[in-house]
């Protein structure tokens, strides 16, 4: 999802900036497509991909943010219990 961000992309897209296998991508993209994450346009033989909402990359960011926080404040607790 934070490959797509706000941009549509193809799956060659998608492994070149992500580094993993073609089947990976294309079976994740197919699960966020039927779940309506991800919606596609066709441009020719080229199926783009694409965020369906894009606040749902807003929403994802900030989940991020809260495991994130959570996870230094867990690093600090045991640092702290370490001493």
């Amino acid at each position: 999802m934070y490959l797509l961000g706000g941009n549509e992309k193809s799956v060659s897209e998608l492994v070149k900036q992500s580094g993993l296998r073609q089947a990976n991508i294309s079976q994740h993209l197919a699960i966020l497509r039927q779940k309506g994450v991800v919606s596609t346009k066709r441009k020719g033989k080229l199926v783009l991909y694409r965020i369906a909402f894009p606040k749902m990359v807003k929403a994802c960011n900030l989940i991020r943010e809260v495991l994130l926080e959570q996870a230094e404040q867990k690093s600090k607790i045991y640092r702290d219990g370490k001493k």
